[in-house]
């Protein structure tokens, strides 16, 4: 992680967020469908565009009930608005010990086995991220800068 990001979440950290919602959610596909509905309604309640937001959420939701999926376990999604102008979603899940990789999508790989997800994430969010813990989970970040 860049020292600007971890600078972000620290500056982040230290202050309550101007709004925040969070919630867990079966890891399921229809736990994945569910967050991305939930994150459509609460970001038209706080007046936030809804795109690229919710296609992040629905990639890393999926993502979750896919990847990070542990029986018996929710992951659990969370939105907020650190800033005035920026809006974080993150999604944690119980599978910490399969952190998603950093890895640009060649002519050779897989689409069914790698996936466009976090490609897609890559490109439509400002900054994303994995944080690891509290043990056993993983959170996966993403940033919206929302005044561009």
């Amino acid at each position: 992680m860049s020292d600007v990001n971890q600078e972000t979440q620290e500056r982040s950290a230290s202050r309550p967020p101007l709004r925040e919602f969070s919630v867990p959610l079966s890891a399921t596909h229809r736990g994945a469908r569910l967050a991305r509905l939930l994150a459509t309604e609460q970001l038209t309640a706080w007046d936030v565009p809804l795109d690229p937001a919710r296609l992040i959420v629905a990639e890393l939701a999926a993502n979750a009930a896919v990847h990070g999926r542990v029986a018996g376990r929710s992951f659990r999604l969370t939105l907020t608005v650190p800033a005035p102008a920026t809006l974080r979603i993150e999604v944690t899940d119980a599978r910490g010990e399969r952190l998603p990789e950093r890895t640009r999508m060649t002519a050779e790989a897989d689409p069914a086995e790698s996936g466009y997800g976090l490609l897609l994430v890559e490109e439509l969010a400002d900054r994303w991220g994995v944080r690891e813990g509290p043990v056993p989970c993983k959170t996966v970040w993403a940033e919206l800068d929302l005044g561009r």
